[in-house]
C-alpha cells in the first residue's frame, strides 16, 4: 500500500430523473476542487460521485415513456456525464447504485443489521414522497392543495399503509450525543452540527429501511421469516420487495470503498475524510448514516460539510420551479475554468447564495478579465517589449515586497481551502492578484523602460527585478489556482516559459507546497512570444448568445 497520506470524499450521489441544473453539480464543483488540491499537495486520493438510480418515482417517469427504468436511467446518468466532464470534474468512480458491487454492499448492510438486531418488521403508515421517501408529519407543511414536500412542492405526496422493515435508529440517540460531543467537527460549519444535535435531542424515531411491491431497487435479501429471501433458482423472492431508496443511496459511499468484495482495499480508503452534500440532506447523513454503519460494525465518516442552496431572488434554484441554471450554458459563456471559477467564488460553500447570469458576469469581467487576465497579459507583454522575451529571475523572498504579499496570501488560501470555505480561499488568491496589479501601478515599467533605454543603468536593473517579481507572482496565482481552474493552469505557465507538472487530474507532479514558494521555479526561461489572453472580456450578447 502507498505511504502517501490517503484522503476519501464524497459527494451526495444525485438523483437521476432530469438533466442536471447547475445547482446539482455545484457541490460536485467544489468537491473536484478539494479533491485536486490534495492530489497536488501529494496525498493518496480517492473522489466518488455518482447518481441514485432507485426510486417509485423513476419507476414511474419510465413507465410513463414506455421504456424500462433502467433505459430511463442510462440515459439521464449520460446527461450528468456531459455536464461534469464540460466542467472538467476529474472522480477516481462514477458510482451508480445500480452496479452490481452496490447491489451486494447494499444487501450486505442489511444482513449485518439483521444480525445485529436493528431491524423489526412493522406497519408503516404515513407520507411518502416519491421523489425522497417517507416523511414525518414535521417535515411537510399542508397547503390549499394538501401535505407538500418542502423539497419537492410539485411533486404529489401518497398516503401508504405498508407492512416493512425497520431500522432501529432509536437505540443510537445516546451513542450519536456521545459521538458528537468527542468529536466536535464531525458535522460543520458549527450552525449545522448544532441543528443537527437539536434533532437528535428531540428523540430519534425508527425508520423504513424496504419497500413491499416495488419491482426497481435492490431486492431486500432477507424474508418475513428472517431467512435469506435468495430463491434455490437464484432469483430473489419478490414478497421480501426492495431496500428503501435512502438506505440504499448512502451505502455508496462503502461500495466505493471496496465494501465488501475488496477488503484490503476498504481497510485502505475506509472511513471517509469527507462527505460534501447539500443541507436537505444533512439528518440522513449525519444521524442514521453513522448508526448504520455502527450497526454494521464499521466505523462512522471522518467530516461531513454540509453546504447551502443556489438561491434565485431568495427563492431555491431547482428545475421543477424553471429558475435555474444550465451548467452547459454557463461553460458556453465563459469557458470550463472560469464557469468553475465563479461558481465557486459567487456563490458561499457554507450557506445560501443568491445568483444570477448578471452576477457570474460581474465576477468574471472583474475577476479574471480585468485583474488576472490583465495581469498575465500584460506582463507577458512587457517582458517581450522590454527584455526582448527574456524571463527575469524574481528578487530573494527577503527583497521583493510581492513576497511577503504571497506569503501572506497563501496561508489564507490554505486555511480557508482545508477548511472548505472554498470562496474565502479564492478572495485569498485574488487580493495577492490586486496586491501584484498595484505594484505594476505603482512600479510603472513603461517608465523604467524608457529610462533604460535613454542609458539608466539603475532604472534597466530596476525594470528586471520589477518583471522577475510580477513574472513570479503570475506563475504562484496560475499554480495556486489550479484546483479550481486546472485547464488554466497549464496555459498561464506555459505563456511565462514554465513547464505544467502535474495531470489532467492534478495527480502525478511535485508536492504543490514546494512549488508555491517564493522562487521555487527561479531559472532561466523565455516567456511566450504573443501572450494570448486568457479570459476575453464576456460581452453582453455572448452571453446571450450562450443561454440561449
Amino acid at each position: 500500500m502507498s505511504e502517501r497520506r490517503r484522503f476519501y470524499l464524497t459527494t451526495a450521489i444525485a438523483y437521476a430523473n432530469n438533466a442536471p441544473g447547475l445547482h446539482t453539480v455545484y457541490e460536485v464543483i467544489g468537491a473536484d476542487v478539494i479533491a485536486r488540491w490534495h492530489r497536488m499537495l501529494g496525498d493518496d486520493t480517492r473522489f466518488l460521485t455518482g447518481t441514485d438510480e432507485h426510486s417509485v418515482n423513476i419507476a414511474q417517469s419510465a413507465a410513463a415513456q414506455g421504456r424500462t427504468p433502467r433505459e430511463f436511467v442510462d440515459e439521464k446518468v449520460g446527461l450528468f456525464h456531459a455536464a461534469e466532464d464540460a466542467l472538467l470534474i476529474s472522480p477516481d468512480r462514477f458510482i451508480r447504485t445500480t452496479d452490481p458491487d452496490h447491489y451486494r454492499s447494499a444487501q450486505e448492510m442489511v444482513r449485518r443489521a439483521h444480525a445485529n438486531g436493528d431491524i423489526y418488521l412493522d406497519t408503516y403508515e404515513g407520507w411518502y414522497c416519491p421523489n425522497e421517501g417517507f416523511k414525518a408529519p414535521s417535515d411537510l407543511f399542508e397547503t390549499a392543495k394538501g401535505m407538500q414536500c418542502p423539497n419537492h412542492p410539485d411533486v404529489p405526496l401518497q398516503y401508504l399503509t405498508e407492512r416493512n422493515w425497520f431500522f432501529r435508529l432509536s437505540a443510537y440517540q445516546q451513542r450519536l450525543l456521545d459521538w458528537y460531543e468527542a468529536h466536535p467537527d464531525f458535522v460543520q460549519p458549527d450552525y449545522r452540527r448544532n441543528e443537527m444535535l437539536g434533532f437528535i435531542r428531540q428523540g430519534l424515531q425508527d425508520f423504513s429501511i424496504s419497500r413491499a411491491g416495488a419491482s426497481w431497487g435492490i431486492p431486500f435479501p432477507i424474508g418475513e421469516d428472517g431467512q435469506s429471501s435468495l430463491r434455490e433458482d437464484g432469483s430473489w423472492d419478490p414478497e421480501a420487495g426492495t431496500i428503501y431508496v435512502w438506505y440504499d443511496a448512502l451505502i455508496n459511499y462503502i461500495t466505493g470503498a471496496g465494501f465488501p468484495d475488496d477488503p484490503a482495499s476498504f481497510a485502505r480508503w475506509w472511513p471517509a475524510d469527507l462527505h460534501v452534500i447539500g443541507k436537505d440532506i444533512a439528518r440522513f447523513h449525519t444521524i442514521y448514516w453513522p448508526a448504520m454503519l455502527w450497526s454494521a460494525g464499521l466505523e462512522a465518516p471522518e467530516h461531513v460539510w454540509v453546504h447551502g442552496w443556489l438561491l434565485v431572488a431568495g427563492e431555491r434554484m431547482s428545475k421543477s420551479r424553471g429558475n435555474f441554471l444550465d451548467p452547459h450554458a454557463v461553460v458556453r459563456a465563459f469557458g470550463a475554468d472560469a464557469a468553475r471559477y465563479v461558481t465557486l467564488a459567487e456563490v458561499a460553500f457554507d450557506k445560501d447564495t443568491d445568483v444570477s447570469w448578471d452576477s457570474f458576469v460581474r465576477r468574471y469581467n472583474a475577476d479574471l478579465a480585468n485583474d488576472f487576465g490583465n495581469l498575465v497579459n500584460r506582463t507577458v507583454s512587457m517582458v517581450n517589449r522590454y527584455l526582448g522575451g527574456e524571463r527575469p529571475e524574481p528578487r530573494g523572498a527577503a527583497e521583493a515586497p510581492l513576497a511577503s504579499a504571497w506569503s501572506a496570501a497563501l496561508a489564507g488560501y490554505r486555511e480557508k481551502l482545508d477548511g472548505y470555505l472554498l470562496h474565502e480561499a479564492l478572495t485569498a488568491l485574488w487580493d495577492f492578484v490586486g496586491a501584484a496589479n498595484k505594484a505594476v501601478d505603482e512600479a510603472q515599467p513603461w517608465t523604467l523602460a524608457k529610462l533604460a533605454k535613454a542609458g539608466d543603468g539603475d532604472a534597466g536593473a530596476r525594470l528586471r527585478l520589477v518583471l522577475g517579481d510580477l513574472v513570479e507572482g503570475c506563475r504562484l496565482v496560475g499554480l495556486a489556482a489550479a484546483p479550481f481552474m486546472p485547464g488554466m493552469a497549464p496555459r498561464v505557465l506555459e505563456q511565462l516559459g514554465h513547464r505544467y507538472e502535474y495531470g489532467a487530474d492534478g495527480n502525478g507532479g511535485p508536492a504543490l507546497l514546494d512549488r508555491l514558494a517564493w522562487g521555487a521555479a527561479a531559472g532561466p526561461g523565455r516567456v511566450t512570444p504573443t501572450p494570448t489572453p486568457l479570459f476575453p472580456r464576456a460581452e453582453a450578447e455572448a452571453v446571450e448568445e450562450a443561454k440561449a
